[in-house]
């Protein structure tokens, strides 16, 4: 289905309001090619009320075209204006337009009338509007005096402004002598006829320069009235002025002065009636006198007051209602009340209409025998008459036209021929005002042709409008079609529209759209074609936007602002702040993306925005800077209420720096005893400005306020001024009084002293009293100047007292004290603690108890008891040292302590003490224990010397403590072979008199380990472990070297080499299949009984436990667990265990890989680890 010219379509809302406007001017008249016969059209003419100015030439404007070019002539007041009689009146060449110098001579109202003009040609005449000429007019104000104007204060007024009738009207406006406007407010204010109101008069009203000044803006011009005096006195003054001046003075005004209800100065009465045409501003005034000051408010009755369109003006005395129509007829309320009364005035506001299109007639353009129809419909009120011409002649006694009919606001033509061309005026009229229309008819035979050029290119952001111009024109009126692409279809109206003017719209537009769209016209005359391109562009987005952000002042902050467009668009990126350019200033620097503001200042506060523009579309986004800081100081500080201990703080707070102030701190200065040293003295809330604060005596006070927000606190306000509180008595005594003596007679009284702060007054001084708590003395008492310690001398040792210290200065006394507890000196303990009993718990440790002393010898504090205790003796008369004495410390009353870290076997002796603050008093009798046995600590030494082929020479130093009674010495060993493994353990008891001992038998080139400690009757002690080695025979080294020259040895050490090698190869693919190969058993079978170490039944070493067992290891390496095997003892290099190993290797290193003395570590899979004899054994099993 080909799509055709339609009705227009309801499918505008895609594109907005410039779609809507676009299409409104594609929908216009059809516009014939100039280059085509067609009657004349108005193209420009003067408004139908036109002022002009008197002092410049007068041009009246008449344009138009039409083919041919139409010829000009005008009317004048109703008859033709012949202007080849007037030399100032000149027509401009191919215009209608009227030129009249009236600069050179002649005055512009000879020239008022009433002009319409005239363009004809061939095929019919259009005219213009009938065109009132008139001069505009600034007159003068008539000459008047003014008498000056006296009133009593809280009287109305009017000044009367009255200027002269001008045109246009003046605007108006009051002004002093230095042309400053007026003040105004609810109380004075300007109405709309210009007078100045005042609801009531105050003295400040009093001036000589009331001036009402008219403003003429067509001709640039200000006239002004003569001032006006005005003086507002009192009721007495007022009647001696009009006593002495009743004739020079116009007295205005018979009301009291008294406070009195409203009344309305303008309008007057209760009802008005108000008229204004439709579409213009409808204005409402209601200005009304009282004291107090009336306040006016609006109403509509039987309705509301128009919401988008209703202002207030001049204080709310004027309504405003734009764009007023026939529905906003009705009847109007202000009400002005004051606190005495109200009254009301109802104005009733009709709307009138001056015609006004409702369709107006359009060119008909229309082929030989086509139909057509003329409508010409408009409204009013009231309700205008509509009337036709042609060519400028009323239609009753025109020409007829067989081809036309009148049907009252329709022309109907039928059949037409080239002969019905014509223009046709429609003219709509009341009272108010006229419309006319010039449409014409044109009678052609054309082909289609199209008006927009050829290859035309657009370009459309995706998902938007789209919309290709056809601009065609023929007659008959063409149909417009629609293609896509080369070989494409008829375009179809379910996802196109198609326009009136031929315009197609694809209403969301998408990438497939792009292509070469054709548009074909056709009518019966002929067809032509056009072709247009359509590219669909990206939308430019901006995908990452600039973020809100919150500042402090002096610091850095940046903007992120990233946009992604269509490749084939250049975006330029702009920033705005408040809708403005950026600031000139260097501080702010922009990049591709981003804005970056350096040294942020308040000012730089706002909404910054970021917009991304393409020749085809925009993006843009913004975001808000807040700049915060600390706030500003507080100032204006005053102290008020001042009391002898308070007054109040008052301040003005700073700027907050767009961040909430949240509290205020209060600091003050005592210039008299701290002067520069600020102390805090209170914080308020941040919505406070006022604290009540409590004052000390006898200071100088200075405050001073900082603000706080939740950026930081801002710096102090300037100090207030000093104040200084009267003296008084002391409100509190000095604290932290003790006695305390320091010698067996006298008692040391100290205190903390008042700060000069806490004196309350001059004179600081102390009032120290004491007595014994026990006796009945009475207070002895000594006032001292400012100190902190008083001595009182001759006491009794260690004498409980009660104790006051009383601060007083020159106006009196503290409170009384409360009294403390000290005591007198103290002197040493006289008693010795008695009945010390030791019990022993074990051997490094006993249990001493002793009686308490009685509380009367200690003559102090007591602070516990102390034993002293010292080894007199070994029970074995060994390590006799220097005797050295041990302390132990019981804190208070305790009886009984225990004593740990004693050495068994050893004899001890102990006394006991008390001790005081002074000192201990004398010690018990002395009092000996005895530890008994325990087990030896280890061997001090312990070193293998003369190592022979079968034996090992051990010598040691016994223990260093023994503990008790050695009993004998026990010695462990076991053989290591070269897989680290260790053999059978052997058990050996030595006499413990002995100090070294010879092992025989052993085996020659054999490492042994060694496990050596000491034992007493209570039971082994700590051991000490010792590795050391055999040595080779000499003799058998030499067989072994002459034998391994032989070359049948070498020969067969070949072959076993090559063995081995095949042995390693069929192990490693079985290995590699999951199989295990037993290399052990085939060289169990070939290795010598007499070499192999010593094994348990099941063919393995035995383990040895770590060194806390004491015990040897078994089933395991010969490494300890807790790695303490000594330095030297740690080489795992086959060269300890014989020379000449290394030489015994084969070449390939098979032999190094399968038998190096390191054991690697292996899987977990039991006792697989096969053990190879040296060379030098293997060489032994051949002998």
């Amino acid at each position: 289905m080909q799509l055709k010219i339609m009705p227009k379509k309801k499918h505008l809302s895609a594109g907005g309001v410039p779609l809507i406007l676009f299409l409104c001017q594609m929908i216009s008249a059809l516009d014939v090619p100039l280059d085509l016969v067609q009657p004349p059209t108005i193209t420009q003419q003067s408004p139908k009320d036109y002022i002009i100015d008197p002092r410049e030439n007068i041009v009246i404007q008449c344009e138009a075209k039409g083919k041919p070019p139409p010829s000009f002539s005008w009317t004048r007041n109703g008859t033709h204006f012949d202007i080849d009689k007037d030399p100032l009146v000149t027509m401009k060449p191919g215009s209608g337009t009227l030129v009249i110098n009236i600069m050179s001579e002649g005055k512009a109202e000879t020239y008022e009338g009433v002009y319409q003009c005239t363009a004809r040609n061939e095929r019919g005449a259009a005219v213009s509007n009938n065109i009132v000429v008139r001069p505009s007019r600034s007159p003068l104000w008539t000459k008047e005096r003014l008498e000056p104007i006296v009133l009593q204060n809280g009287q109305s007024l009017v000044l009367p402004c009255r200027p002269p009738i001008g045109l246009p009207p003046a605007i108006i406006f009051w002004m002093d002598n230095s042309f400053q406007r007026l003040p105004q407010s609810e109380r004075v204010s300007q109405g709309l006829n210009g007078d100045l109101y005042f609801s009531n008069v105050l003295p400040e009203d009093t001036r000589e320069d009331y001036i009402c000044y008219a403003r003429f803006n067509h001709t640039q011009t200000i006239q002004q009235k003569q001032p006006i005096s005005l003086k507002v006195i009192s009721v007495d003054e007022l009647n001696d002025t009009i006593a002495a001046n009743l004739s020079d003075t116009e007295f205005y005004g018979a009301k009291s002065s008294k406070e009195r209800p409203p009344t309305f100065l303008t309008p007057e009465g209760n009802e008005s009636h108000k008229e204004e045409l439709r579409g213009n501003v409808l204005s409402l005034e209601c200005i009304a006198e009282g004291l107090p000051t009336p306040i006016i408010y609006w109403i509509k009755e039987d309705g509301m007051l128009p919401a988008n369109r209703t202002f207030y003006r001049n204080f709310k005395k004027t309504l405003q209602i734009t764009h007023v129509s026939e529905a906003d007829s009705g009847n109007y309320q202000c009400i002005a009340k004051n606190a005495l009364g109200a009254v009301h005035h109802t104005i009733s506001v009709t709307v009138k209409a001056a015609p006004y299109w409702i369709v107006a007639p359009q060119n008909l353009v229309l082929s030989p025998g086509e139909n057509g129809t003329l409508i010409c419909r408009a409204n009013g009120n009231p309700k205008p008459r509509i009337s036709w011409l042609t060519n400028g002649v009323p239609i009753e006694i025109a020409l007829d036209d067989p081809s036309r009919k009148i049907d009252g606001d329709t022309i109907i033509f039928s059949n037409v021929q080239e002969s019905s061309s014509a223009v046709y005026q429609c003219n709509a009229s009341n009272k108010y005002g006229y419309l006319l229309a010039n449409a014409f008819v044109n009678v052609l035979a054309e082909p289609p042709r199209i008006l927009t050029s050829a290859n035309t290119l657009y370009q459309v952001i995706a998902n938007r409008p789209a919309l290709l111009d056809c601009a065609f024109f023929g007659s008959p009126m063409p149909t417009i079609e629609w293609f896509k692409g080369t070989k494409g279809s008829a375009l179809h109206e379910d996802i196109y529209v198609l326009h009136d003017n031929g315009t197609l719209e694809i209403p969301v537009a998408q990438k497939d759209s792009t292509g070469t769209y054709t548009c074909v016209a056709r009518n019966k005359l002929g067809m032509a074609k056009n072709e247009v391109h359509l590219e669909i562009k990206d939308p430019t987005r901006i995908i990452k936007q600039p973020e809100y952000a919150v500042v402090q002042r002096g610091s850095k902050v940046s903007f992120e602002c990233r946009v992604k467009h269509d490749h084939t668009l250049i975006p330029t990126i702009m920033w705005l702040k408040d809708n403005g350019e950026l600031p000139n200033d260097e501080r702010f620097s922009t990049d591709k993306d981003h804005l970056v503001v350096s040294d942020v200042k308040d000012d730089d506060g706002g909404t910054y925005t970021c917009t991304a523009n393409t020749t085809l579309d925009s993006a843009s986004a913004s975001a808000v800077l807040r700049v915060v800081d600390v706030p500003n100081p507080p100032f204006d500080l005053e102290l008020t209420n001042q009391l002898d201990k308070s007054v109040q703080l008052t301040w003005t707070p700073g700027d907050d720096n767009n961040s909430p102030i949240t509290k205020f701190i209060i600091e003050y200065e005592d210039a008299m005893h701290d002067a520069g040293l600020w102390r805090h003295q209170a914080e308020v809330s941040g919505t406070q400005t006022t604290a009540q604060l409590k004052l000390s005596p006898y200071v100088n006070y200075s405050f001073r306020v900082m603000a706080e927000n939740s950026i930081g606190r801002s710096m102090p306000s300037e100090a207030s001024e000093q104040y200084l509180t009267k003296a008084a008595e002391p409100d509190q005594n000095p604290m932290a009084v003790e006695g305390l003596g320091t010698e067996p007679d006298n008692l040391v009284i100290t205190w903390k002293p008042l700060n000069g702060f806490q004196s309350n007054g001059p004179g600081l001084q102390y009032k120290v009293s004491w007595r014994q708590k026990d006796g009945d003395d009475e207070w002895t008492s000594v006032v001292v100047a400012n100190v902190s310690k008083y001595i009182v001398s001759g006491t009794p040792t260690f004498v409980p007292y009660l104790i006051k210290v009383q601060a007083l200065n020159d106006v009196g006394f503290a409170p009384e004290p409360a009294a403390v507890m000290g005591h007198s000196g103290e002197d040493l303990p006289m008693v010795a603690p008695g009945n010390v009993r030791v019990s022993v718990v074990n051997s490094t440790l006993a249990e001493v108890h002793w009686d308490p002393v009685p509380p009367k010898s200690v003559r102090g504090h007591l602070q516990g008891y102390r034993i002293y205790y010292w080894k007199t003796q070994s029970s074995s008369k060994r390590n006799r040292r220097h005797i050295e004495k041990k302390i132990l410390t019981f804190q208070g009353t305790k009886t009984h302590g225990m004593l740990p870290g004693l050495q068994p076997y050893s004899h001890y002796a102990l006394n006991v003490r008390v001790v005081n603050g002074k000192g201990e008093g004398p010690a018990s009798t002395d009092r000996g224990f005895h530890t008994p046995e325990g087990v030896p600590s280890a061997p001090s030494s312990l070193k293998i010397v003369n190592p022979t082929l079968d034996s090992l020479t051990l010598e040691w130093d016994p223990p260093s403590h023994p503990n008790g009674i050695l009993t004998e010495y026990i010695l462990q060993y076991q053989p290591i072979n070269s897989t680290h493994e260790l053999g059978p353990l052997v058990d050996l008891k030595i006499p413990a008199n002995k100090t070294r001992w010879t092992l025989k038998n052993l085996n020659f080139s054999t490492r042994y380990k060694f496990y050596f400690y000491a034992q007493t009757s209570v039971g082994p002690g700590s051991q000490i472990t010792e590795e050391a080695i055999t040595t080779v025979d000499e003799a058998m080294a030499s067989r072994q070297v002459d034998i391994a020259t032989q070359g049948w040895f070498i020969g067969l050490m070949c072959a076993v080499a090559l063995l081995i090698l095949i042995l390693l190869i069929v192990c490693f693919i079985r290995r590699n299949k999951g199989g295990k190969y037993p290399v052990k058993e085939k060289e169990d079978a070939h290795a010598d009984p007499e070499i192999q170490p010593m094994k348990e039944d099941d063919g393995t070493f035995g383990e040895y436990s770590d060194a806390e067992d004491h015990k040897p290891l078994k089933k395991g390496s010969r490494t300890p667990s807790d790695r303490t095997v000594k330095k030297e003892d740690s080489d795992d290099s086959l060269v300890d265990y014989g020379e000449g190993v290394n030489g015994q290797f084969n070449e390939d290193g098979s032999f190094i890989g399968q038998y190096s003395g390191k054991k690697e570590k292996e899987p977990a899979e039991g006792n697989e680890s096969s053990e190879a004899p040296s060379p030098v054994n293997a060489m032994n099993s051949f002998v």
